[in-house]
């Protein structure tokens, strides 16, 4: 694409690029709006540099241009802005959010579309988010294999994530019931047309009408695959760096190499559509 209000930098030949000439903290015209949508669905994860602090009304704002939000199953939201999520860990923390591969709640019947966030306070070292694109461990998998997978549904759950996960944060989910979803093994991206490995090993537990030995072989070898490193890119934040990424095709997975020191950012996550594959 010719662009024309922004710069676009590509990371690596598969996945992300830094998008230059935009600040997040003011409103965007139409034209540069389409433009970044555009550098998305390209790209698949964007990175905006030198950003400003926004305000979360302005990053709401942001994440509404591209469609409704989302509220998370389990963490709390920010007070006055329930779509909100903080992404916080530090000394005291029990976990890090998102510190294994996975695809943003897609334990939902309808998972998320894409994730923005920006981190506002960084460890000394450390802290980087890999991304991982899923469009290009589909393209390589053998034709067998992709013809076997074709159809086949996988199972995603997050009972054994969410449970007591945020306790420490005054979360009682005593008597909740956390979100399971059933969806295809390679899916379909809605806006591209370009199929996606879709499982991942946070949320996906099992290949739906499979013998448990078969799926789990299935399962352990996709997971493996779409984690190889020439699938990804590997992002070093800077303070007030805002990076978007497309849930539908990619995966992440932050690297908590930073204890016993804080990392704090705010995310909002846009809703998506219930996956179908499209052979």
């Amino acid at each position: 694409m010719d662009y024309r209000t922004i710069e676009v930098k590509p990371v690596t030949p598969v996945i992300g690029a830094e998008i230059r000439g935009v600040d997040l903290s003011q409103s965007l015209g139409d034209a540069q709006w389409n433009e970044i949508h555009s550098a998305f669905l390209e790209h698949s994860v964007i990175f905006f540099r030198d950003q400003k602090p926004m305000p979360p009304e302005r990053q709401v704002a942001f994440g509404k241009r591209f469609g409704p939000l989302h509220i998370h199953p389990a963490a709390p939201g920010m007070d006055g802005h329930p779509e909100v999520f903080v992404i916080h860990a530090h000394k005291d923390s029990k976990i890090a959010n998102g510190e294994f591969w996975h695809s943003d709640v897609s334990c939902d019947q309808e998972p998320p579309l894409g994730s923005i966030l920006q981190i506002h306070l960084l460890p000394p070292a450390g802290g980087d988010t890999l991304f991982a694109s899923m469009y290009a461990a589909y393209d390589d998998l053998s034709p067998r294999m992709k013809t076997y997978l074709a159809g086949l549904n996988a199972v995603h759950e997050s009972e054994h994530i969410y449970r007591g996960r945020y306790s420490d944060r005054g979360v009682d989910d005593a008597g909740k019931e956390y979100p399971t979803a059933i969806h295809p093994v390679i899916r379909t991206h809605p806006e591209t047309g370009r199929p996606a490995l879709f499982v991942n090993r946070t949320f996906t537990t099992r290949i739906d009408g499979l013998p448990e030995e078969e799926s789990r072989a299935i399962l352990d070898f996709l997971c493996t695959h779409a984690e190889r490193p020439w699938y990804q890119t590997r992002f070093q934040w800077r303070q007030n760096d805002v990076a978007m990424w497309d849930n539908r095709c990619t995966q992440h997975m932050a690297i908590w190499d930073y204890w016993p020191h804080e990392r704090k950012g705010n995310r909002v996550t846009v809703k998506g559509d219930r996956p179908f594959y499209r052979g």
